[in-house]
């Protein structure tokens, strides 16, 4: 009986086992069939407009036009890199390239230098920034925009472009012979000590060994005995997750988990943890945030948060919690693809967007409030998941009136700033530049006559009003009326800029100090009016404060810090 049972039982498995082994096959083979389909009828479909349309297309970008319309049905971090864009991704991911080392921006017909950076040939050069690229190597670059000019002046090291510029206050055109080096852009583009007692960091990019760019500089602010430290992550878009992990590192024991990535591929399921021994996991530490700081930022700020290893402060960050592989695709291209969403310690996945479910006009909505869940951080704080890193102390951000707004969008600021190098060979340390009553009125003089008016949102809604009611017909009613309220609403422009003179003065110093010592020199102006730093400041110099927040005691005021 026992071995009828068995032989029954065994035939049974037998059974199961096939129709299942059926039904994984019967969908193994229409998704195979599906995909196969589709793919013949787009390699149709490409064949035949290449051979019949009407004029004459160029397939690769007819690809790849096709390629981005199909990817953006998906999310926006999932993009095909053609070979022709391969080395600006690979500057993104190491900050590495071969060319002249400087920013440029475009300025009217031509392309001009933004900033050179310190130590590279553009430096080495003296460009400046504001000097107009006219010609490379004896081509016009007129017209051209900054991708373009861009492409040109990289290229192989140890090779030579010449620059043909323009410069303010010059009489005539100034030739560069430049030799391309290899350039590599500082993930930590300054650090430093704030006072006697307080060290800082500014990480820009994760890119290539960034962890330990920020290892060496705590090392070296180690050496004057601090007793806090600032990493400031403000405006940083991420980069690398492996070095988001060696960053986070620095500050927290061996063994720790710092965040674990989880998709539909199983098998790439990873959780990453501290491996390395730290720098310091005693210190007290302050991380500076903001809606700028995102993906490797976050993994950061989110890791330091769940592990109560340091204070939070500033704005909710960007709400990126979706990882990205590249792909290698054939004649040199690439696909940099979402494959799975990452998780800091206390299991939270921070992603403020959800792209898998899109509304039917093809908009994204946020990860509603009835699905936001609350998960605790190591020593029991409340911390919650849909949304960004929300900071232990919020900071509210510093609007710029709209007339600083104008000053800077229409160069004036960058325009006064090169002009001022120009007649000014050199100026006190960064941190301790101010601009004089001079200078100032040096300012007020060359902004007289320029163009750098706004429109009001009020002078905005008298407008829609004018045209409605002009459609509508009760104009002539009313146009006596509007004008009446057009005169009240007409701003001063010269007394807007008096009455901003504190925050266009900060940002003018920050431009200047910028032509004489470079980046590192611009985040050390920056200190002079800078909201969040004072707030670190202020909790790193209260050691009750800091401990009570970290340990979820603490009693915050109800109103964040305002300017």
């Amino acid at each position: 009986m026992l071995k009828y049972f068995l032989k029954k039982y065994r035939t049974f498995i037998l059974v199961v086992f096939v129709s299942a082994s059926s039904i994984v096959s019967w969908s193994f083979v229409d998704d195979f069939f599906e995909i196969s389909k589709h793919l013949d009828i787009f390699s149709s479909a490409f064949r035949e407009v290449n051979m019949y349309y009407v004029d004459s297309v160029e397939p690769g970008k007819l690809m790849k036009k096709g390629i981005d319309a199909m990817l953006e049905t998906l999310d926006p971090y999932t993009n095909y890199i053609p070979e022709s864009e391969v080395d600006d991704y690979r500057f993104m991911t190491t900050g590495q390239y071969g060319g002249i080392g400087a920013l440029i921006r475009q300025k009217g017909d031509y392309v001009a230098i933004s900033e050179p950076y310190e130590g590279f040939p553009a430096h080495k050069a003296d460009l400046r920034a504001g000097d107009e690229i006219r010609e490379i190597d004896g081509v016009s670059a007129k017209g051209k925009k900054t991708d373009e000019v861009s492409r040109i002046l990289k290229g192989q090291p140890k090779t030579q472009v010449k620059i043909l510029l323009k410069r303010e206050g010059e009489k005539d055109f100034l030739e560069k012979t430049i030799t391309r080096e290899e350039i590599k852009v500082k993930s930590v583009p300054f650090y430093g000590m704030l006072n006697n007692e307080t060290g800082y960091i500014r990480l820009s990019h994760f890119t290539d060994n960034c962890g330990n760019e920020v290892k060496e500089a705590l090392m070296k602010l180690k050496e004057k005995n601090p007793k806090g430290i600032i990493l400031d992550l403000r405006y940083n878009p991420g980069g690398l997750l492996n070095e988001a992990v060696n960053v986070s590192n620095v500050f927290i024991d061996r063994g720790q988990e710092i965040v674990s990535t989880r998709g539909k591929m199983k098998t790439l399921d990873r959780t990453y943890k501290a491996i390395n021994t730290p720098i310091d996991t005693e210190i007290p530490l302050v991380v500076l945030v903001n809606s700028g700081s995102a993906s490797a930022s976050e993994i950061v700020s989110g890791s330091i948060q769940d592990l109560d290893r340091g204070v939070i402060i500033g704005q909710r960050t960007f709400g990126k919690g979706l990882v990205q592989t590249t792909r290698t695709l054939g004649y040199n291209s690439q696909l940099k693809i979402t494959t799975s969403k990452y998780y800091v310690p206390s299991g939270r996945c921070i992603q403020a967007l959800d792209y898998t479910h899109k509304n039917t006009d093809g908009s994204v909505g946020k990860i509603p409030d009835s699905l936001v869940t609350e998960f605790k951080t190591k020593a029991g704080r409340k911390v919650f998941d849909g949304g960004g890193i929300l900071p232990d102390v919020i900071v509210e951000p510093k609007k710029l009136s709209n007339i600083t707004v104008s000053l800077v969008t229409k160069n004036i600021i960058f325009d006064f700033a090169s002009q001022y190098r120009n007649n000014h060979s050199s100026i006190v340390a960064a941190r301790d530049f101010y601009l004089s009553e001079n200078d100032w009125k040096e300012f007020v003089t060359f902004i007289d006559g320029k163009d750098y008016d706004y429109t009001t949102k009020s002078e905005k809604s008298l407008e829609e009003l004018k045209k409605n009611s002009e459609e509508e017909k009760y104009l002539d009613a009313l146009r006596t009326s509007i004008d009446e309220l057009k005169l009240k609403l007409a701003h001063d422009k010269t007394e807007d800029v008096d009455k901003n003179r504190e925050e266009i003065s900060n940002i003018i110093e920050q431009e200047i100090v910028s032509r004489y010592y470079f980046q590192s020199g611009k985040i050390e102006a920056s200190f002079h009016d800078d909201m969040e730093i004072q707030k670190a400041l202020e909790v790193l110099g209260n050691t009750s404060m800091h401990s009570t927040i970290l340990n979820g005691t603490f009693k915050a005021s109800s109103e964040p810090l305002k300017k």
